[in-house]
């Protein structure tokens, strides 16, 4: 058995325990619980009005939900989620009706979804309506078929990308003209040449802020000048329509795959289903699937003394409505084939790239972003359908989410993207950045980059006003500000830190108000702990009401849901405080990287050195912070 063999089963064996700890979550969350507990998991709203129903462009039923005012917990829906809209019977809570649908936007009270089926529930308005999470297994029946196919390759090609990323095989280069695009940098246009020249791999690492996404998008650009077709893949339904988006305003046809809940309204249009209900045969399409249905309609109809005509009539017409049928699947091939064929752009996500309409299509370059986000085996899929790949990530950000930790700590958390940048030399990194202030940049260049990350002239010195220092440290050492544990959810809070920061923030936006008359900066508030992200919630709800002068653009989150993101100001709250030095996931440094490197003008992190200052990382940190002057003591706000 080879060496790639054995790896790859080991990778499937962790698959199969995320699967069994995702299910075992979901279960607990949804068996044997009452409506209520189901509401206060987060997992159920229930009873739901609908506010509204209506067609989207590829004539799916809309649905737009909101649950009552009271109704305020914190729940887990969000976009692409998989979800039953369901019918109660009323007092007994007996489930009479059911539709599964998918997600396409989710707030604090009301939630768009998508049904699946062509037409609306005749249900849908009679009352004691709610909605839950399913359990999606399709993800992981994909994933597992990948690896038994890149287990088990048909093709030599396939065979030598497996030894390329799991053994010694090594990546092949040809010379090539160089390429040269005047408005990129020299390590872009390194990436972009790297790219054109590679026969079987390449890798572009970007870190923060370094125009991974541009180079990207030059290339696949680049790459369609002597290719027909590409497939572009990311882990997430957000990173690949950003990914469209800016490849349509290149001008290039974009197809989307996927369910259209799972989209951005910018891109609907780009969807297959959208595509397909504007399709120039799209009509004569409508015309035969409804004349089946009226033919079978017919052939339906009960009658009580049926004779030898009637059952004979009753054959025909069911004969007609099958010819039908087949007519209508025959034309429906024929348009989605053709909207396929004509593109140059197929986007989808990893797991997406396994649906049956493109399941059997080959491509000779694939394009897989954020590649170091990706679980290995969802990456298998979109490699399986090439001649050559192209990854792009940066392994040093978020790795993938993995809800089993013995999984994680296996091996499952070592992405593709990992074991081919340390297998091959393929790899070019992007070394200028256009995000941030070089003093906000230079720890990450230095702890994670080899101190090769360069700031880019035009944001070296970027400041929200003159004479401001783009990055605070306040300790909060020796203030006795010790963390707590929420009982319920085992997440640590700090409210002390929490009011220092709040502090600092009414101090530094009344000194913006002065120094900016009606500026509208945009503002991040992030801690690594929910329970802290909940407490700083609760404290800067109506912050901006009360700042007159200050439009603020203000978002409080977990440091997840800011990766991909930037604002001009980020305060970063680290929580952990104790005596014995514990701290807990901090100690996951990738994710301080994508903390560290959201802001572009101003970073104040508020920390206990005391606490954090034993770890390697976080010493350095502390180092870092003194010899820039960046170092402030917690006690100036205590008084």
């Amino acid at each position: 058995m080879s060496k790639a063999v054995k790896e790859l089963q080991k990778v499937h064996a962790l698959l199969l325990s995320e699967k069994e700890e995702d299910l075992r979550q979901y279960k607990r969350k949804m068996s044997d619980t009452s409506l209520t507990e189901r509401r206060k998991e987060g997992v159920c709203w229930y009873p739901l009005n609908v506010e509204r129903s209506t067609f989207s462009a590829g004539e799916r039923v809309l649905v737009k939900v909101s649950r009552p005012k009271e109704h305020r917990e914190s729940h887990m829906f969000q976009s692409g989620k998989l979800v039953s809209l369901f019918s109660n019977s009323g007092s007994n809570n007996e489930q009479k009706h059911a539709v599964s649908g998918v997600v396409n936007r989710a707030g604090e009270s009301e939630m768009i979804i998508t049904l699946n089926g062509d037409d609306e529930p005749d249900w849908l308005h009679d009352g004691h309506l709610g909605v839950q999470l399913m359990f999606d297994e399709n993800a992981y029946l994909e994933m597992e078929r990948a690896l038994h196919i890149v287990m088990n390759p048909q093709d030599d090609r396939l065979l030598f990308l497996r030894s390329l990323m799991l053994e010694d095989e090594e990546a092949t280069f040809e010379n090539i003209s160089e390429i040269n695009i005047p408005e990129l940098n020299s390590s872009q246009n390194n990436a972009i040449n790297r790219i054109a020249s590679a026969k079987d791999l390449a890798i572009v690492h970007g870190p923060p802020g370094t125009g991974k996404t541009t180079t990207l998008v030059q290339s696949i650009f680049h790459t369609l000048k002597n290719e027909k077709q590409v497939l572009v893949c990311a882990p997430s339904n957000a990173a690949i329509d950003l990914l469209c988006e800016k490849l349509a305003s290149k001008g290039l046809s974009v197809v989307r795959i996927g369910h259209p809940a799972r989209v951005t309204e910018e891109i609907l249009s780009m969807t297959l289903d959208a595509q397909i209900a504007h399709h120039n045969s799209y009509k004569d399409l409508k015309a035969v699937k409804k004349m089946a249905e009226e033919y079978y309609q017919t052939a339906k109809k009960h009658k009580r003394n049926f004779g030898h005509e009637e059952r004979q009539q009753r054959r025909l017409l069911l004969q007609e409505s099958t010819q039908l049928k087949k007519e209508a699947e025959q034309l429906e091939y024929y348009i989605v084939n053709d909207i396929l064929s004509n593109a140059q752009v197929i986007a989808s996500t990893m797991v997406g790239s396994s649906n049956y309409q493109i399941r059997d299509r080959r491509f000779n370059t694939v394009f897989i972003d954020e590649a170091a986000q990706g679980l290995e085996p969802a990456t298998w899929i979109p490699v399986t359908k090439a001649n050559r790949v192209i990854f792009a990530g940066d392994h040093c950000q978020l790795p993938p989410t993995i809800k089993s930790f013995e999984a994680a700590k296996s091996g499952l958390d070592e992405t593709l993207f990992e074991k081919a940048i340390k297998r091959n030399k393929a790899d070019v990194m992007l070394q200028e950045q256009y995000r941030m202030n070089r003093d906000i940049m230079r720890f990450s260049s230095q702890y994670f980059y080899n101190d090769k990350v360069r700031a880019n002239s035009g944001v070296e010195n970027w400041s929200m006003f003159d004479g401001d220092t783009a990055l605070e440290f306040i300790d909060t050492a020796g203030c006795g500000f010790f963390e707590q544990v929420d009982q319920e959810t085992k997440s640590s809070f700090n409210p002390e830190e929490c009011d220092i920061l709040l502090k600092h923030f009414r101090q530094y936006i009344s000194l913006l108000e002065s120094n900016i008359p009606q500026s509208e900066p945009s503002v991040g508030i992030i801690s690594p702990y929910k329970a802290q992200v909940n407490l700083l919630q609760n404290n800067f709800k109506g912050i901006e009401e009360e700042l007159e002068n200050c439009k603020l653009q203000l978002s409080v989150n977990t440091i997840d849901s800011f990766q991909g993101q930037e604002r001009d100001i980020i305060y970063i709250s680290l929580v952990r405080s104790n005596e014995k030095g514990e701290i807990g996931f901090l100690s996951d440094t990738r994710r301080m990287n994508v903390a560290m490197t959201r802001a572009r003008k101003k970073l104040v992190i508020v920390g206990d050195s005391a606490t954090i200052g034993q770890h390697q990382f976080y010493g350095q940190f502390l180092d870092y912070v003194n010899s820039i002057g960046a170092y402030r003591s917690a006690f100036e706000w205590m008084y």
